[in-house]
């Protein structure tokens, strides 16, 4: 039966707030007819000030929130400088490692990133009273707030302890989450897809705030995972052997990728009627509901070979009338050894059959445990420096459902980079390319661990050694097993072993935000040139690449052009040169390569009349080539 028309005029207000839910999934709620908007939400999105609203509703509330939501849309001055001497193949690698305060780091990712990502994987603090959480207070001036954080040091952190005794336990910590995610929903791809490592504190706060951001519809499972196998003798009540993995996705279009048939799968097919088209196995042709729930299913059905009629009593059928009639006519219809069934089973067969669908039981062997972790990160370093690592083979089984083998992987609460380590296996073994990007705020070591002692003064140094030994280690994998496979005459290692540094910084230009009356003659020295003194050209490069929302991880090529230093990132898409004394000769050859973008600083030119000729030779002789001066 085919579905009734709507036989109406279009319900205009139903498909606006559609569109305003694509738009703002948080602030779809339930009104008395159903699906609605809550305008004061929306009014908060559109506004940069905290708005009032006292109107109920079914939705998660706690104190901070609005001031939650208003620390996500505030923009940031803060850029991203380059680490070359941290990083490896830093022209050339697609991986990005990032320090700094994430909040800030995703802020500055939205342009260049926005819709980019596929699978973003986090495993944030689990509020324990122990765990440290971001205090973001943008009120204040950066030293009051250093100042008020005790957290007063060379790299502007705010982390700060959250005991169980504070009154607002679960607020902060929910304040602190809410801007981080709101801000990563919107680097996925409109496939993509958000897996969050969580405990008990914070499992059902962190579903509900998840239902607000990336609505409730976009739910995907909550996986158990097996941290541990044995019990433990140290708790007074139970043990905790298991953690959540919260999914949700950006939209409906996410598909989770499905498991290799197995033996045993394969084995539950059967040929009982040596059907030529071969194995198969019957599914039930009832359906869960009753006639009365789905009437659309209840027709009355003949096995053909008793010719007995059979109409639905207390289930109704499985498939529509048309689709029975077509199973019917294809022989797809199991009537029993003896064929004497009034109820058919569906043949399935293993020739038609799909990959297997992963479940939301993840055990140790499956996905590791919190030992293999720790036992993985010592062996990389022969010492301990890490509480509770998670496995890498925890974070490939989430990249093997969620992700292709090009794709862009995110994760930034990074810990000790195990998410990088994943990455790297799992292109080692199927020859992949995803690239990830992982941050991670410089959170210093403890002085009296393990860590501290060998050296590593933050956690970020201990992330950027492990990539590096992870990776050192898997290219001599490979290759050894080149050699024992004989193929070394022609063995070609082609993977992407490296990874850019980038640390969150202050921007790069001068502050020149002073009043009229407190410009004196000794400050105007200060704005013949707009760019901070300590700044260098990488620098520069890559607060363009930013504000022109190119990615970070474009290759970037460096050469000479008229005796000046000229950066080209991917090819010509970029072309910026920052040394002084630009002129006509120098826009003349560099025309030549055609550039899709160029940039100069503004004091590269002697005035505005060379800066003027400069640009009219350019739209001359290349007038596809847009260019900008900072």
């Amino acid at each position: 039966m085919p579905d009734r028309l709507d036989m109406q005029s279009p319900d205009l207000v139903k498909d606006n707030i559609e569109k305003l839910a694509a738009l703002f999934p948080n602030c779809l709620t339930e009104g008395p007819d159903g699906k609605a908007i809550d305008f004061d939400l929306l009014r908060q999105e559109l506004s940069h000030q905290v708005v009032e609203g006292t109107k109920e509703r079914y939705r998660l509330e706690w104190p901070g929130k609005k001031e939650a939501i208003v620390t996500a849309n505030i923009p940031t001055t803060k850029t991203l400088r380059p680490v070359r001497e941290d990083s490896v193949d830093f022209d050339t690698t697609e991986n990005l490692y990032i320090e700094g305060d994430n909040l800030e780091v995703l802020k500055l990712l939205q342009e260049s990133y926005l819709g980019k990502i596929k699978m973003i994987y986090i495993d944030p603090p689990y509020n324990t009273g122990n765990d440290f959480v971001y205090k973001d207070n943008f009120s204040k001036d950066s030293e009051e707030e250093l100042l008020d954080s005790g957290q007063k040091d060379e790299y502007n952190q705010r982390l700060v302890p959250n005991p169980e005794s504070s009154g607002r336990y679960h607020s902060d910590w929910l304040s602190m989450m809410y801007p981080r995610l709101k801000l990563a929903r919107n680097l996925l791809t409109d496939d993509g897809v958000i897996f969050i490592s969580i405990d008990d504190n914070e499992g059902h706060n962190l579903r509900k705030v998840c239902e607000d951001i990336f609505g409730i519809s976009n739910f995907q499972t909550e996986i158990i995972w097996q941290k541990r196998y044995t019990r433990s003798n140290n708790t007074v009540d139970f043990t905790t052997v298991v953690e959540s993995i919260v999914v949700f996705s950006k939209s409906e279009n996410f598909i989770v990728n499905l498991l290799s048939r197995t033996q045993d799968a394969d084995d539950r097919y059967t040929n009982p009627d040596n059907d030529p088209r071969g194995p198969w196995k019957g599914a039930s042709f009832l359906n869960p509901a009753t006639p009365a729930q789905r009437p659309n299913l209840c027709y009355p059905i003949q096995n053909p070979f008793t010719k007995k009629i059979t109409n639905p009593t207390t289930n109704a059928w499985r498939r529509r009338k048309e689709e029975y009639e077509r199973l019917l006519e294809e022989n797809k219809l199991y009537w029993g050894k003896d064929k004497m069934s009034e109820i058919p089973s569906i043949k399935m067969f293993l020739s038609e059959a799909r990959g297997l669908t992963p479940t939301n039981f993840w055990d140790h062997i499956y996905a590791g445990n919190t030992d293999n972790g720790t036992k993985e990160l010592e062996g990389l370093f022969q010492k301990k420096l890490f509480d509770y690592p998670k496995p890498s083979l925890l974070i490939k089984r989430i990249l093997e459902h969620s992700t292709e083998n090009d794709c862009l992987v995110l994760d930034f609460f990074s810990g000790s980079a195990t998410t990088a380590q994943a990455v790297l296996d799992l292109n080692a073994e199927d020859g992949g390319k995803r690239k990830y990007i992982l941050v991670q705020v410089p959170e210093k070591t403890n002085e009296n661990s393990e860590a501290y002692k060998y050296g590593y003064k933050n956690i970020c140094e201990i992330g950027k050694e492990r990539i590096r030994r992870a990776a050192k280690k898997i290219k001599e994998e490979k290759l050894a097993k080149a050699q024992q496979d004989g193929l070394f005459a022609d063995y070609q290692d082609t993977q992407d072993y490296g990874f850019r540094v980038y640390r969150l910084d202050s921007s790069n230009m001068q502050d020149v935000y002073y009043s009229p009356k407190e410009l004196q003659q000794g400050t105007l020295d200060l704005f013949a040139d707009h760019i901070k003194p300590d700044r260098t050209a990488d620098d520069l490069l890559a607060q363009v690449m930013l504000d022109w929302g190119l990615p970070l991880s474009l290759k970037i090529e460096q050469e000479q052009v008229s005796g000046k230093q000229v950066f080209k990132v991917a090819g010509n898409s970029l072309v910026a040169c920052f040394d002084k004394g630009i002129d006509e000769s120098f826009a003349k050859e560099i025309a030549e390569h055609k550039p899709m973008r160029i940039v100069f600083k503004d004091a590269s030119f002697r005035n505005d009349t060379a800066k003027e000729n400069v640009k009219q030779l350019l739209k001359q002789l290349s007038p596809e080539t847009e260019m900008k001066v900072i």
